[in-house]
């Protein structure tokens, strides 16, 4: 006759199962490998349009993070450059200006070494400056279009291409971030222009993500919505005179009927984004484009 004990008298009578673990508790291991530098080593970036508005919210927020910053704009908006260095300063961080069109592939190239020079291996770039435009689409000239993509697509090109293989050359990977925008989502009427920059934002994020992978370099963009800087100030005004409205009435009834929050951004909803995007907490994204337009588009 077969011999049945119940599995608590079997653990009980046997010594050497009684010294043994019932479950593993061993976790798998494996080593993380940041796309950043740790926090006690310096950190730098370049932050392009960052004289004004969101980009100069970027450079403000990285400085408090802890980034030493190259701050870039157009020689136009040069004093804006200076007066942002001046306040990243008084952060006790590192800070300089260099005026670059984003558009020219030579002024961007000598704008990374300029970085590296002052300030130490890249480790984030974050290409931020671009232009818009109100007008009808059948109203387009040939130039409108040019320059369009000259600036939010080429130039994001160049910054993107540029910083990627200085961070190749340097070793141990990095942050490439772009500004896109809700239109790269859903275009906007008498901005079909800048929304096709915008989706092709979208789409040199996600190509040039695919290809720097294998190099440790994440690549992601940010996509704001309505936000109140100089550049929605331009596309209120434009719309206005199209329209046939006031200034500041075409933001406000925007605000009111396509922003679930109600309320108008302002660039420091951004800017913690960025700061996100740019830390090693986002280290397990790339290729992705986040939207920041207090509930506008629903991706």
């Amino acid at each position: 006759m077969a011999l049945r004990l119940p599995g608590r008298a079997l653990w009980q009578a046997s010594p050497r199962l009684a010294t043994l673990s019932r479950v593993s508790t061993q976790a798998p291991r494996w080593t993380r490998s940041y796309a950043i530098p740790p926090l006690e080593e310096n950190r730098t970036a370049i932050v392009t349009g960052s004289s004004r508005g969101i980009g100069k919210a970027i450079a403000l927020r990285l400085a408090n993070d802890g980034y030493d910053i190259c701050i870039n704009d157009v020689e136009a908006n040069k004093s804006g450059c200076d007066e942002v260095v001046k306040e990243i300063e008084g952060l006790g961080r590192k800070a300089f200006a260099y005026t670059a069109d984003v558009s020219n592939l030579n002024e961007v190239q000598g704008l990374v070494q300029a970085s590296v020079s002052e300030l130490g291996p890249l480790n984030t770039m974050i290409a931020n400056a671009g232009i818009s435009q109100v007008k009808a689409l059948l109203d387009l000239t040939e130039q409108d279009l040019k320059r369009m993509f000259e600036v939010n697509v080429f130039g994001l090109y160049n910054c993107y291409s540029t910083a990627a293989k200085q961070m190749i050359s340097q070793g141990g990977g990095g942050k490439i971030l772009g500004a896109a925008s809700i239109v790269a989502f859903k275009p906007f009427p008498l901005l079909s222009h800048y929304s096709a920059s915008k989706f092709a934002v979208r789409g040199l994020t996600q190509a040039f993500a695919m290809e720097m992978a294998t190099h440790k370099i994440t690549v992601n963009a940010y996509a704001p919505g309505i936000v109140g800087t100089a550049m929605w100030d331009q596309i209120d005004e434009g719309l206005g005179e199209l329209k046939g409205v006031k200034k500041g009435d075409t933001i406000k009834k925007y605000s009111e009927d396509l922003i679930a929050l109600g309320r108008t951004s302002v660039p420091e909803d951004v800017s913690s984004t960025v700061s996100f995007l740019a830390s090693k907490d986002s280290d397990y994204m790339t290729g992705q484009t986040i939207v920041i337009d207090g509930g506008i588009v629903f991706t």
